[in-house]
């Protein structure tokens, strides 16, 4: 894989991570593409108005969010990006304290690297 590719890809993800923690649903609003889709953990399929309504309003606060076991695979102009991620916080109002695995699709729009499409499983305790 191109080395600057993968900074890059890097370095978004990272700051998605960022505003995950700190609810920055402006940076957010600039990393997800508009018509992503996202499966979370529990089967739903969340669009990016959805995620940017929730990080508004306060229903998402984490405290926690801790990348690790990063994988990128490219594929035509896309990067999927797989990795576990340890939350701590509150999701729609439950208490989550977990590892995470996320699988994200990376598309790089006029210079800029968005998310078209995602998903999350919660990982067994001790993975």
């Amino acid at each position: 894989m191109n080395a600057t590719l993968k900074a890059q890809v890097l370095a978004s993800e990272n700051s998605l991570l960022e505003a995950m923690k700190t609810s920055n649903a402006e940076l957010l609003d600039a990393l997800l593409h508009d018509d992503l889709l996202f499966n979370g953990p529990n089967g739903e399929t969340a669009t990016k108005a959805l995620d940017l309504k929730n990080y508004r309003s306060g229903k998402i606060n984490l405290h926690t969010v801790d990348s690790s076991d990063a994988l990128l695979s490219v594929i035509g102009d896309d990067v999927v990006v797989a990795v576990t991620v340890r939350i701590q916080g509150n999701y729609l109002g439950q208490d989550i304290n977990g590892k995470f695995r996320y699988l994200r699709v990376w598309k790089l729009f006029e210079g800029d690297w968005k998310v078209i499409a995602g998903s999350v499983v919660a990982l067994n305790p001790g993975s």
